[in-house]
């Protein structure tokens, strides 16, 4: 197949020579890369293609190799995606909403699996098949209390407990300076409770000063010593219905990075489980086991978490309750296992604190957190860094 690929490269006009070829098969054995198509295609254009005039001539000709090959693949048991789009999207009233039986988790992942086996073409508006719109649990662009997304964005309900699609998730960006002074100056009462160091230090500047005025005979003078030693885990949600905060979370995150010498960041997606990430983009392929962090920073850290605990209440509750993966223990297991190891936490939540008492899985991760949980507003701050200075 490789050499299929290369033969239509220089069919394509692309001047490939062999040498590069060689290289990219190297690259390949070496593993160096996920098994994925999108990494392929970046490794290839990197090893085959040393002019970025050709770019667009590298993706044509991949994207027409592309479908040669998904042409000539047997058919499989896989959804077809255009049984999945959206032909319109129903608007139910809040009594409509409230008749709609929820199955519970078990009922829901047994038919689920019924659905895929029997069900043979597309449907829509249904309240049953696997489809657009409608009030099926199972597909997109509809509404059910308790369903699984598949095939198609959000009709904006956010009420999917899984979630079967790949989802690209993007970093914090750390260097927002507008609206953070005030965040500053909250997050600055934990650093001032955290100051530790020997009694005296020298004085350098004013012992010069001293020894000029005394005739050059030395004078030493002597200041307390004082360190910024405060050192601060910080977990960031990220993705779904954290979208809604990005701008405040910013702002939190660069007073952070500003006023912390010791900050380590790490990222979950509404619920920390075994896997922690660093960086959104490489999330499913460079992932932190949470044992090992739990190994690594000992219980001087302070372990402060951010996200808005909005979520199904299978996903901390319940085994394999995810909405992106199956987890083999709750959500609720790997946060009390945080608690133990960093004792000194709290929970920040950018939702309004209006709001809390409507949201089930708010109010299990509150009653979790002991009820360590603050709003991100200068108030808010304060009371945690209060808390996390004891």
């Amino acid at each position: 197949m490789l050499t299929d690929f290369f033969y239509h490269l220089r069919a394509h006009k692309l001047p490939v020579s062999v040498q590069e070829y060689l290289t990219l098969l190297e690259t390949l054995r070496s593993g160096v890369m996920p098994p994925t198509l999108d990494d392929f295609y970046h490794v290839a254009r990197m090893t085959l293609v040393k002019d970025e005039t050709l770019f667009d001539r590298y993706d044509q000709a991949f994207g027409a190799f592309y479908r040669q090959l998904e042409a000539a693949l047997p058919a499989d048991k896989e959804i077809p995606l255009d049984w999945l789009l959206k032909d319109f999207q129903r608007h139910l009233t809040p009594e409509e909403k409230a008749a709609i039986q929820k199955h519970g988790w078990d009922k829901l992942m047994e038919l689920f699996k019924q659905r895929l086996e029997e069900q043979q073409e597309r449907h829509s508006g249904g309240n049953k098949w696997i489809g657009t719109g409608g009030t099926s649990a199972f597909g997109h662009g509809g509404y059910h209390p308790e369903g699984i997304r598949v095939g198609g964005p959000s009709a904006g309900h956010r009420t999917a407990v899984k979630v079967w699609e790949k989802r690209e998730f993007r970093d914090y960006d750390d260097q927002q300076e507008l609206g953070t002074r005030n965040f500053k100056m909250a997050l600055r009462r934990l650093r001032r409770f955290a100051r530790e160091g020997a009694e005296l230090e020298l004085d350098l500047d004013d012992t010069i000063r001293s020894t000029a005025r005394n005739a050059g005979f030395l004078d030493l003078q002597m200041v307390p010593e004082r360190h910024n030693t405060v050192k601060v885990l910080m977990l960031l949600d990220v993705g779904g219905s954290m979208d809604d905060h990005i701008a405040r979370i910013e702002e939190l995150f660069s007073a952070a990075r500003s006023e912390f010498r010791h900050l380590e960041v790490y990222y979950f997606h509404n619920c920390p489980y075994e896997s922690l990430w660093r960086n959104n983009q490489r999330r499913q392929a460079e992932r932190f086991d949470t044992w090992d962090v739990l190994r690594t920073y000992n219980d001087d850290w302070r372990l402060i978490i951010v996200g808005d605990a909005t979520m199904s209440p299978y996903e901390i509750l319940h085994p394999g309750g995810s909405v992106e993966h199956h987890n083999a223990e709750t959500g609720a297991a790997w946060l009390q296992r945080l608690l133990e190891n960093w004792p000194r936490a709290a929970w920040l939540n950018p939702e309004p604190e209006g709001y809390w008492p409507y949201r089930q899985s708010i109010a299990i991760i509150k009653n979790i957190m002991q009820d360590r949980m603050y709003s991100v507003t200068v108030s808010g701050l304060e009371q945690a860094m209060r808390q996390l200075s004891k």
